[in-house]
């Protein structure tokens, strides 16, 4: 049988205006817990995208919202902090000199991105 687990995320933000969303989870032992939801920032160009395909060399082909179909690259930063797999849903930040590349900067759990869907975030 699989478990889906939770852990609590914490989000620092530069800005006082953090994009987080608190979200309330009852985890597998039935205990209530806290999860942080990072909302993309549209002011600062972020996009939402799934990953479809792993190129290999720290870089990953992702569909975005907005129909382009980019490839992404993993910085050593979140690469060694989770691992992103096909199907994952990520926050990406297109590069402003090549658009058709970006940059991943995070990277939702399953309960993140069930709260995504529940509030219309995704369709």
């Amino acid at each position: 049988m699989k478990y889906l687990t939770v852990r609590v995320q914490v989000v620092r933000e530069e800005r006082e205006h953090a994009a987080v969303r608190d979200v309330r989870y009852e985890n597998r032992r039935g205990e209530e817990e806290v999860i942080r939801v990072r909302i993309p920032r549209r002011d600062r160009g972020e996009v939402l995208g799934v990953v479809e395909k792993m190129l290999g060399g720290r870089r990953a082909l992702v569909q975005c919202e907005d129909g382009v179909s980019r490839m992404a690259r993993i910085p050593g930063k979140l690469k060694r902090q989770e691992w992103i797999n096909v199907g994952d849903l990520v926050i990406l930040v297109p590069w402003e000199f090549q658009p058709e590349k970006a940059d991943i900067i995070h990277k939702y759990t399953r309960p993140q991105e069930e709260w995504l869907r529940r509030k219309g975030f995704l369709k």
